[in-house]
């Protein structure tokens, strides 16, 4: 006897497999912090090359283009006073 809520689970595992036909929801999270390209231009090294150590240059890249972009979050540094 199947009890209640497991057609629920059904359900969202159907919803999930038609957002997966759309945009990537990691790639969605990514556009958002502006660095998409340099993520892609990873990803299009990785899958090239099979060896992120070969890949360092698109890496440091997109680490940098995050840091960006949580430095912009985060605000300017408070100013520290004069010795």
């Amino acid at each position: 006897m199947a009890r209640a809520g497991h057609g629920g689970r059904r359900e969202a595992a159907a919803a999930q497999g038609e957002a997966e036909e759309g945009e990537d929801p990691l790639d969605a999270r990514i556009a958002r912090t502006g660095c998409l390209e340099q993520h892609r231009q990873l990803q299009e090294c990785m899958a090239e090359r099979q060896d992120w150590r070969h890949c360092q240059e698109q890496l440091r890249a997109f680490g940098a283009c995050m840091a960006r972009r949580q430095q912009r979050q985060r605000g300017p540094s408070p100013a520290r006073p004069p010795d």
